[in-house]
Parts: structure tokens; C-alpha cells; sequence
């Protein structure tokens, strides 16, 4: 994607949690994910209202306290128990829970839970574990520079590197070595690692 800007452009932008999709917007929330969207196409009227409300704000912190305020109200659908159970159980276990586990404690099949999933959180339940090892992997490389990515593979969950590599391409389109590279350059941290 490339935005050009003349310098004059502003935006407000709002990263949920798994389930604060859910809680703001209700059912669809695959529809919504993985993408930028204007407000106004979501919620129509009271979208775009907000976003003219924000637009004629003066400050930052006052368009803050309008958004804030706005998705609070909005905040009211309640999701399934058994997705938040489920998904605190994957979360706890940083991506490394069996589906088939999490669906039998749930008492769901593993075809309802990934349906379900998919209509509260917007992804499916294999792919949010795909991604909480991805994150783990990330963050042990961050803060263990000079460890080798077999070593964080183990640790993320990864039965093995190639797993590692296959999610590595899959969420940053690089492979591990590559982007440890990218990193290295952007985060001021992997910098001050490498040189001293």
C-alpha cells in the first residue's frame, strides 16, 4: 500500500483487541479485518458524524476523547463465554494449545469453534495461534540477539525452524534473517545490541 501525502492529512486510527471488534461493532467482524475501512462505510450516518466531529476538533487530546468516547458507547455487545474462554486458554498458552483441546473444553466441536472464531474475533482459531507464536518469536528475537532461530523456534512453540521461516514469510513477508536484518536497522534496541 502507498499513501502520498502533502503534508496536511490526518487520521485517527483504532486497533481492537481480539474481542473489542466484537464488543464495538458486533456480528461480521471478518469482514473488518486485516484492512483499513472508513467509518462511515461500517456504521453510515453515525460514522461519518464522528468523523466530522473529529475533523473539527482542534487538539489531539479533544479528538481522542471523542473517539474514546465513542467506542465506549459503543462497546456493548457481549461475546460468546466460551470464545473468551477459549481464547484466553490460546492466549495463556501463547499459541501452542491444541484446537482440538480448546473446542472439547468449550464442549464445541472444532468445526463450530473455528466458525465461531471467525464471526468474534475475525480470524480463525489455527491462524490467531499461528499468529501469537509469530508475535513470541518476534519479541525473543528482539530481546535475545545473538540467539540462534532454532533456539526461538523451540521457544515460540514451533515444532520446528521451518515452521518459523513458513510463518515469518507468511505475516512479514520475510524470511527471519531478513527481517532481524530490517529490525536491526529501524529498532534503536537491536542497534545498541549489535554494537556494543
Amino acid at each position: 500500500m502507498q499513501i502520498e501525502s502533502d503534508g496536511r492529512a490526518a487520521c485517527v486510527q483504532i486497533d481492537f483487541t481480539p474481542l473489542g471488534a466484537f464488543r464495538f461493532h458486533g456480528g461480521a467482524v471478518a469482514d473488518l479485518t486485516a484492512q483499513m475501512i472508513d467509518l462511515g462505510d461500517v456504521l453510515g450516518r453515525e460514522g461519518r458524524r464522528l468523523a466530522e466531529m473529529v475533523a473539527d476538533a482542534r487538539e489531539w487530546p479533544q479528538r481522542f476523547a471523542i473517539v474514546e468516547d465513542f467506542v465506549h458507547r459503543r462497546a456493548v455487545h457481549e461475546p460468546s463465554p466460551a470464545i473468551a474462554a477459549a481464547l484466553d486458554a490460546l492466549c495463556r498458552s501463547g499459541g501452542t494449545s491444541r484446537i482440538g483441546a480448546l473446542a472439547t473444553e468449550v464442549g464445541w466441536s472444532r468445526k463450530h469453534l473455528a466458525r465461531r472464531f471467525q464471526q468474534e474475533i475475525g480470524v480463525a482459531p489455527k491462524t490467531l495461534a499461528q499468529m501469537l507464536r509469530f508475535h513470541m518469536a518476534c519479541g525473543l528475537a528482539r530481546s535475545r540477539t545473538g540467539t540462534g532461530w532454532a533456539s526461538i523456534a523451540i521457544d515460540a512453540g514451533y515444532a520446528d525452524q521451518a515452521h518459523l521461516a513458513r510463518d515469518f514469510r507468511i505475516f512479514s513477508g520475510e524470511t527471519p534473517t531478513a527481517w532481524a536484518a530490517r529490525i536491526q536497522g529501524t529498532d534503536s534496541r537491536m542497534a545498541r545490541a549489535a554494537a556494543g
